[in-house]
């Protein structure tokens, strides 16, 4: 059973920047593929980035340019990198596995406004 905290969020004006962090628990991290998700109210949840145990990445379109996922493999540690924030990325964001993401941990707001 992986656990995964999220932390980092908050309220930023648009055009801002947050990091938000993950620890996971588990020895196999380091060979796990991750991602970070978001859910906005009404809306289903969705993947922002990922980052494979190569450490090679991809992105949602709406976030490219302007997020980026990374991981420490010695702390077990996800980290994403958001910057140009935007009204729209306002959402509760996750962490977890790409495939058969489970255990969701309790997430970490992102409130973009001004």
């Amino acid at each position: 059973q992986v656990q995964l905290v999220e932390s980092g969020g908050g309220l930023v004006q648009p055009g801002g920047s947050l990091r938000l962090s993950c620890a996971a628990s588990g020895s196999m991290f380091r060979l796990t593929a991750m991602a970070w998700y978001r859910q906005a109210p009404g809306k289903q949840r969705e993947v922002v980035a990922t980052i494979n145990s190569d450490g090679s990445t991809n992105y949602a379109d709406s976030v490219r340019g302007r997020f980026t996922i990374s991981r420490d493999n010695a702390k077990n540690m996800v980290y994403l990198q958001m910057n140009s924030l935007k009204p729209e990325d306002t959402a509760v964001y996750y962490c977890n596995k790409v495939f058969r993401p489970s255990d969701w941990g309790q997430g970490t707001q992102v409130t973009v406004s001004s």
